[in-house]
């Protein structure tokens, strides 16, 4: 589903050398590293916003940073999913609106089942403000899945939630990944939490170790 082959970047110094993956629909990928480490910057190529200084990205077959702007546009809106740390929900809107939005611009249906997956189901009429960080989050990740990513991407995606709200959100993650046979890659500092991914790798001096 996607496959990494010798990614190298740098600024003004080299941040990632040589970094390959292979990776199937199912898996589940966890990176860690300190901050300033390159995980950002990895996840940013990966999903084809960051073009490698030399290596090639392949997602579903097509060589990413080869594509025809058109066609990566398309690809980026119809197969890739981004989760941030921070929720970006429209303040002053419902959950619903905010789902709905969501859904006008993927084409795609409110999915019932995946609220009542994620707990969120019975507060799709409060406004965003009267919702919990965690009630928030999940409501972002379904705004996300939403349109059916094939392959999800998640740069911190609890950074902000205690370790009990951030074990419950990466959970259902995890499920939805299972469910559905889709990609998931995410960034976190928690050790605990990526030992829960099927691969665990830490950036370490230009290079992807496994953990």
């Amino acid at each position: 589903m996607l496959v990494a082959q010798n990614i190298s970047f740098n600024y003004e110094q080299p941040i990632l050398k040589n970094v390959s993956l292979e990776l199937k629909a199912g898996d589940t990928l966890a990176i860690m590293g300190v901050s300033g480490s390159g995980k950002s910057t990895l996840l940013h190529i990966l999903s084809s916003f960051l073009r490698p200084k030399d290596g090639q990205v392949r997602i579903l077959g097509e060589d990413i940073y080869q594509l025809p702007h058109e066609k990566l546009l398309a690809l980026r809106r119809n197969e890739i999913g981004i989760i941030f740390q921070s929720h970006y929900l429209f303040a002053g809107f419902s959950a619903q609106e905010n789902l709905e939005v969501a859904a006008l611009l993927s084409g795609e249906n409110i999915d019932s089942e995946l609220l009542s997956l994620f707990g969120i189901l019975d507060v799709m009429s409060q406004s965003i403000g009267t919702l919990s960080g965690g009630q928030q989050q999940r409501l972002s990740i379904a705004r996300i899945l939403t349109k059916k990513p094939k392959i999800i991407f998640a740069d911190e995606p609890t950074g902000n939630l205690d370790r009990e709200s951030a074990f419950g959100v990466m959970q259902l993650l995890f499920d939805y990944v299972k469910l559905t046979q889709s990609l998931l890659i995410f960034a976190t500092h928690d050790p605990i939490l990526a030992k829960k991914a099927l691969y665990a790798y830490k950036l370490e001096q230009t290079t992807l170790n496994p953990i």
